[in-house]
């Protein structure tokens, strides 16, 4: 079991809208306007790839993009994807196996780290915390539960996902673990902080 979606790869876009509507989207177009002219960007885990496109939308040159992402049929269906004139490197392979001495304007982890159990989300995020400039950007969408949002439904509904996915052998997870405290024990900032979904979706923006 790898976090791999390759399963479901032809489908994934059709059933996250079927059940979240475009939340999922917007939690993550939302973000894209504070992406720096001529940056350098590095996505981790961007599945097929439609976020290349609204990113374009924005700056349709001059941004440099390493795409890592494990999936190999996801990364098929992102490199058909129209990212204008912008440089994009795309890597298949998990981000933890993810090696650069290069460091980036920004960091993008779409719907990354629920998938990790907490020791490996504790490596990947130290891991991609050196891959990213002072002064850089961390643009992170995820599910989010607590005391305050954590409705009876959305338990039910991230528990009906995590089955799911433990079904089809894709996800090492059995729930989420909570980012912010990795952020703010590292000295991040928050920019940006916006909720979609009934508050089950948290997309934020780190300052580091």
């Amino acid at each position: 079991m790898n976090n791999n979606y390759d399963k479901i790869a032809n489908h994934y876009d059709t059933l996250s809208r079927l059940v979240f509507f475009k939340s999922q989207v917007n939690a993550q177009v939302n973000q894209l306007p504070y992406i720096p002219k001529d940056s350098s960007i590095l996505i981790a885990g961007g599945g097929t790839g439609w976020i290349l496109e609204e990113i374009s939308r924005i700056h349709p040159d001059r941004l440099k993009i390493v795409y890592v992402e494990i999936s190999a049929k996801m990364l098929a269906l992102s490199q058909k994807r129209d990212y204008k004139n912008n440089q994009v490197e795309f890597l298949n392979m998990g981000i933890e196996d993810f090696n650069t001495d290069v460091l980036f304007d920004v960091v993008l982890t779409p719907f990354l780290f629920d998938n990790f159990a907490e020791e490996r989300a504790a490596k990947v995020f130290q891991q991609l915390n050196g891959c990213l400039k002072r002064d850089g950007l961390w643009f992170i969408v995820d599910f989010s539960l607590n005391k305050v949002n954590g409705n009876w439904w959305k338990w039910l509904l991230l528990k009906s996902m995590y089955c799911f996915f433990k079904l089809l052998g894709i996800v090492e997870a059995n729930q989420l673990v909570n980012m912010n405290p990795y952020f703010l024990h590292t000295g991040y900032q928050i920019v940006e902080q916006r909720f979609y979904y009934r508050s089950f979706i948290k997309a934020v923006i780190y300052r580091k």
